[in-house]
C-alpha cells in the first residue's frame, strides 16, 4: 500500500489505416504494452458510467488538437471515424496494475476553439441497431463479402493518378467494363491522403468520380487501389457476376404502392 496515489489515465486509438496512437493525461510519456503513450495533459475524459443493463455505455473525451497526434485536418477528413478506443488507467511508475475503464469506437467528433470532443460508444450501442433487415429490390449485401461471396482478388486494380479536377479522378487504367468501378471504393496508397478510403459515384473509361472531393490536394503520380463496384441489382448480379443464387434482395416483392390501387386506377 502507497501513501500516495500513482495513476494515470491512458488512451489507445487504433484507427482503421492501421495506424495505432496512445496518449495519456500523465506529465511525462509512458509506456504501456509496447506503445509509448505520449503526454497529453489536455485530454480529459468525462465521468465514465458503465452498467449491467442493455443500455448503451457511452462517454466522451475532450482534449487538445495537435498536429502530432491528433489534428483538426484528419477530425474532418475522417480518418478518426469509427477507429476503436480503449481508456484504462495505470501506474505510471512502471505501467502496473492496468484497469480498463471502457472501449468501444468514435462516433460524434466536434471540434471548435482549438479542441475536440469524441464521443466513444461501447459494445452495447450496436443493440441500437435494427434487429432484422427491411426488404428492398436491390441487394443489401457488400460486393465481395461473406453474403455476397463473389471474389474479389482479380477485381482490385492498382493505377496512378494523372490529374484529379474536384471529385473526378483521372487514372493511367482503363476500367474493365463499363461503369466497373461505379458503387466501388478507391483507397489511398500515397500523398496526404494515404490509408483513406473514397466511394466511387461512376466511372467512365480512365476517369472515377467519387462521391466527395479529395480531403487533401493530390499529386500526380500518387499510388491508389480501385476496387469495382456493384449497383445492386438483380440483372447486374445476375449477367455480370453471375451470382444471382446469392443475391439479398427481394427484386420481384410488391412494393408498398401495391396498397394504393384500385379498379380503374
Amino acid at each position: 500500500m502507497t501513501e500516495l496515489t500513482c495513476l494515470a489515465i491512458c488512451w489507445r486509438m487504433e484507427r482503421g489505416d492501421g495506424v495505432a496512437v496512445g496518449l495519456t493525461g500523465h506529465d511525462r510519456d509512458l509506456v504501456v504494452d509496447g506503445l509509448v503513450h505520449r503526454a497529453a495533459p489536455g485530454m480529459v475524459p468525462s465521468a465514465v458510467v458503465r452498467s449491467e443493463g442493455l443500455e448503451a455505455d457511452t462517454m466522451e473525451v475532450a482534449g487538445a488538437l495537435t498536429s502530432a497526434a491528433v489534428g483538426e485536418d484528419d477530425l474532418l477528413a475522417g480518418r478518426w471515424d469509427g477507429a476503436r478506443v480503449a481508456v484504462f488507467a495505470v501506474d505510471w511508475r512502471d505501467g502496473s496494475g492496468r484497469v480498463d475503464l471502457g472501449a468501444g469506437t468514435i462516433g460524434a467528433v466536434e471540434t471548435k476553439a482549438g479542441g475536440f470532443t469524441a464521443e466513444l460508444l461501447g459494445a452495447s450501442a450496436a443493440l441500437d441497431r435494427a434487429v432484422v433487415e427491411e426488404t428492398s429490390p436491390e441487394c443489401r449485401a457488400e460486393l465481395g463479402d461473406a453474403r455476397c461471396r463473389v471474389a474479389m482478388a482479380g477485381r482490385r486494380r492498382f493505377a496512378r493518378v494523372l490529374g484529379v479536377e474536384g471529385a473526378v479522378v483521372t487514372l493511367d487504367a482503363v476500367e474493365p467494363v463499363t461503369n466497373g468501378y461505379g458503387g466501388g471504393r478507391l483507397r489511398w496508397f500515397g500523398g496526404a491522403n494515404g490509408g483513406m478510403i473514397a466511394a466511387v459515384a461512376v466511372s467512365r473509361g480512365t476517369t472515377v468520380t467519387l462521391r466527395a472531393e479529395p480531403a487533401f490536394a493530390v499529386e500526380p503520380g500518387t499510388l491508389v487501389e480501385v476496387a469495382e463496384g456493384c449497383d445492386k441489382s438483380i440483372a447486374t448480379c445476375a449477367a455480370r457476376f453471375g451470382n444471382a443464387a446469392n443475391f439479398r434482395g427481394e427484386p420481384f416483392l410488391p412494393g408498398v404502392d401495391l396498397l394504393t390501387r384500385y379498379p380503374g386506377a
